[in-house]
Parts: structure tokens; C-alpha cells; sequence
């Protein structure tokens, strides 16, 4: 099963793009994760009561299928490695992504494992469930001790606002990287991302791509 996984993804990886199941990954993903920073701001911004805990409710709805769904990305990640693109040789550049990339995972595991903890942690806010309809269970906290109980709540929310701070730095410098990468260095990054346009429906009429040349320093530029 693997072994024709693994074929079927390399007629994708082996012309610089990433398999649909690993662009469906990405951009569901990035579509959660934004829409969950957006929730958590405003549910911030709620006072104390009803509207905030069904806030709260819905902030976790959406947080456990990121679990999930970064626990399978993962999983698919190591069966089914990613293309070799342009931006794989560019040196600093490239360890640089490689470890925005791993900020990415650890956010994409510690957000939803936090907050899986600091709803467990505290004294019956309400149930929770896995996209608003199945139920998940909560941690085995309810036997220790009530001081103990916050400590670790406190802990994970501090954890958990670390790593949402984090996403707001990494998240502009991802999208920025990818932006240049396309447009300035036209390296084929962003587009093995996105959903493949047939030669026939290409505006660019099949030209082959092209990357730019790196600048030597010193030199005039063309023109």
C-alpha cells in the first residue's frame, strides 16, 4: 500500500510539486489555523459568561481537528517526502525554512494539546467535542488537587500564548518568503503548492519555467 502510495505521489513530486493530499494538508491547515487565531482574539475580547464559554467551545471545536490533522500530515509527510524545488539549494535560505517549517509543527501539536489541557485542568467548563459533534474525553486532572489543577492551567496557557505569539511572527515571514520566492526569484516553491492548471487553461501559454539567475555582487544589472 505504501510502496504504491509512494508511485503515486512521485508522478507529482518528481515535477516539482507536492501531491494533492499534501496541498489539501496545507491549505486546509493554514485555513484552521488562521480562522482559530482570528477566533481567539475575539473570543479575548468577550466578557466573562455565556457568549465567552460558547466562545471557548467553538475555539476547541476547531482546535482538536488540527490535532488530527497534524498528526496525519506528519504521518504522510514521512511515507510520502516532499518535491526537491528551486529553493532547495539557496543556503541560509533553506535552513531558514526548514526551520520555520519545524516552528510550524510544533505550533500545529502545542496549541491544541494546551488547550486540550487547560480545558481539562479547569472545574467543569462544559464538554468537549471533536468539530462540535463527536465527543472527546479530558484529561485525568479531576483527582489532583485544586491548587495543582491551576498551576497546570496556568502553565499551559502560558505555552499557549507563547506559541500563538510565535505563529504571528513565523506566519508573515512564511508568506513573505513564498511571495519573493514566486515573483522575484520565479522559483516553482508556491506553485507545486497550488492546484495544477492543465498546459491547455494556462495563461502562460506552457512557457517553461525559468528561474532567475542569482546576482554576482558587483555586477551591473542587465538593461
Amino acid at each position: 500500500m505504501i510502496r504504491q502510495l509512494r508511485a503515486w505521489a512521485r508522478t507529482h513530486t518528481e515535477r516539482s510539486r507536492y501531491s494533492p493530499v499534501g496541498i489539501a494538508f496545507h491549505w486546509v491547515m493554514a485555513f484552521l489555523v488562521m480562522a482559530q487565531l482570528g477566533w481567539g482574539y475575539y473570543t479575548s475580547w468577550l466578557p466573562a459568561g455565556g457568549d465567552k464559554l460558547y466562545a471557548y467551545q467553538v475555539h476547541s471545536a476547531v482546535g482538536l481537528p488540527i490535532l488530527l490533522l497534524a498528526i496525519a500530515r506528519f504521518g504522510w509527510r514521512l511515507m510520502i517526502p516532499g518535491p526537491k524545488n528551486d529553493a532547495d539549494s539557496q543556503g541560509w535560505q533553506t535552513w531558514v525554512a526548514y526551520l520555520i517549517h519545524y516552528i510550524f509543527y510544533i505550533a500545529f501539536f502545542g496549541l491544541p494539546l494546551s488547550g486540550w489541557v487547560m480545558w481539562s485542568s479547569i472545574a467543569e467548563p462544559g464538554p468537549l467535542y471533536l468539530a462540535g459533534i463527536v465527543p472527546w474525553p479530558k484529561l485525568p486532572f479531576d483527582q489532583m488537587p485544586l491548587t495543582l489543577r491551576w498551576q497546570i492551567m496556568g502553565l499551559a496557557e502560558s505555552v499557549h500564548q507563547m506559541l500563538v505569539i510565535t505563529l504571528l511572527f513565523v506566519i508573515p515571514l512564511h508568506v513573505a518568503a513564498a511571495l519573493k520566492h514566486h515573483f522575484w526569484d520565479r522559483h516553482d516553491v508556491l506553485r507545486g503548492m497550488l492546484p495544477e492548471i492543465p498546459d491547455a487553461q494556462d495563461p502562460r501559454g506552457g512557457q517553461p519555467h525559468t528561474p532567475r539567475e542569482p546576482r554576482i555582487p558587483g555586477e551591473k544589472a542587465p538593461g
